[in-house]
């Protein structure tokens, strides 16, 4: 067998065996099959594609590739959520604490983020204290008695996806559903969940743009993990616009808590129960979506989750009293609005150029490794679908730069369009796929 073989093979459009797939992923991470090689086979998987099975046979070998961790000791069904990313994506922090909140345990590995603000664990850290790196024992035991926990991803889960998504990055091969699939559920596999909720993003926030694009890349991950049995269902929702009105880390936090104590965003509290159904029954903690929609309401207005957060918090060393006085949690210097310059509908918001401004202000990393500024960010006031005044704040921005202010104000203003007439933007919720 010869990586040479399997490359042609890819590249003419015929089928990969098991055997193959194995072969390739497991030379390329004793560093066998030689980078230039592998590059060539992510080209021809980006422009020929693969076939269901061997998505799921890929999926395996990385899988394989490294550790997995082991669950068991968690009583009940572990139901897992994974999001594909977007801007001012919050939803871990309300879901973890409601879905725990209603008696089905979250066992959340996390990771650090690389972008326009940090991960879950990089906000987490706003709360001084807030332990990250639990032993495995600490985690489980904690998840038996507060239901949930929230850690980092080990190193040795899924070697294969690190090697391989640094290739990706720089071959210009990132952007392939095979691989992007294989990438996200090798992860999710390895960290021991028995069942999972994918949030397929879609706009121009998002990894996928188009509608179409991103029910394939659901459609893929959902078949990956019934193939190989871990019951999963995607969720596709709107990033053509931010998520709730906080784009930052402590934002976040602060966003979050106003959602768990009954309030918030709108579009981010219905997001969090639809995703949040979904892991109830799932995790037979309710008969269907709907009964897991109402039950999820009656804990967020009971106060509920909120006490289920502060737990969270105060069980991973974090200073809890601030979840009920989140004014101190970090905050910048400097706030900012950015105002409309003209009166008219709201028609378009470049919501990757929102992520990329707060950014400019030191909310996230450029590269692995890099420090971020846990204070700044911007809050969003105005969405596709409003109408603005002149003068208007469209957005409020959060610095401790002058500079960087100035540059990420800049950044903002090009990112609204305002026109004279209203254009609708995508529903909330744009599908479902999986049972």
């Amino acid at each position: 067998m010869r990586p040479y073989d399997i490359i042609l093979k890819t590249r003419d459009g015929i089928g990969l065996s098991k055997k193959e797939i194995d072969y390739l992923i497991a030379g390329y991470v004793k560093g066998e099959i030689e980078e230039y090689q592998m590059a060539a086979w992510a080209m021809a998987v980006y422009f020929r594609g693969m076939q269901a099975r061997e998505v799921a046979w890929l999926t395996e070998a990385m899988v394989n590739s490294g550790s997995r961790v082991d669950l068991s000791g968690i009583e009940g069904i572990k139901v897992d959520k994974h999001s594909t990313g977007g801007v001012g994506d919050t939803t871990t922090m309300v879901l973890a604490p409601l879905v725990a909140a209603a008696g089905v345990p979250v066992a959340k590995m996390s990771g650090r983020g690389l972008g326009h603000t940090g991960g879950t664990l990089d906000k987490l850290e706003s709360f001084p204290g807030f332990r990250v790196g639990l032993s495995m024992e600490e985690f489980i035991a904690n998840v038996n008695k507060a239901k949930v926990s929230v850690i980092g991803q080990t190193a040795e889960i899924v070697p294969a996806d690190g090697k391989l998504y640094g290739l990706r990055d720089v071959t210009a091969t990132v952007d392939s559903i095979p691989l992007i699939a294989s990438s996200i559920m090798s992860k999710k596999i390895a960290s021991g969940a028995d069942a999972l909720v994918l949030d397929v993003k879609v706009g121009n926030g998002a990894f996928m743009g188009k509608l179409e694009d991103a029910r394939e890349l659901a459609r893929t991950m959902v078949d990956i993990g019934e193939h190989l049995g871990l019951h999963t269902v995607a969720v596709l929702s709107a990033m053509d616009r931010p998520l709730g009105r906080a784009v930052g880390n402590s934002l976040e936090v602060k966003e979050a808590i106003a959602v768990l104590r009954g309030g918030g965003p709108r579009d981010l509290r219905e997001l969090c129960l639809e995703l949040g159904s979904r892991m109830l029954a799932l995790g037979g903690a309710e008969k269907d979506f709907a009964a897991g929609h109402r039950r999820l309401e009656q804990i967020l207005n009971s106060g509920k989750a909120l006490d289920k957060f502060r737990e969270l918090v105060q069980s991973q060393g974090g200073d809890a009293k601030l979840v009920d006085r989140p004014e101190l949690l970090p905050t910048a210097e400097i706030q900012q609005e950015v105002v409309a310059q003209q009166a008219g509908w709201i028609t378009e918001i470049d919501t990757a150029g929102i992520g990329k401004a707060a950014q400019i202000l030191g909310a996230g990393r450029s590269k692995k490794g890099e420090s971020i500024d846990l204070a700044v960010g911007l809050e969003v006031l105005a969405k596709p679908g409003d109408w603005v005044e002149a003068g208007q704040p469209l957005a409020v921005i959060h610095a401790n730069s002058a500079s960087r202010a100035e540059a990420a104000r800049e950044a903002v203003v090009g990112c609204y369009a305002i026109g004279e007439t209203k254009k609708e933007p995508l529903p909330l919720i744009c599908g479902q796929i999986g049972k």
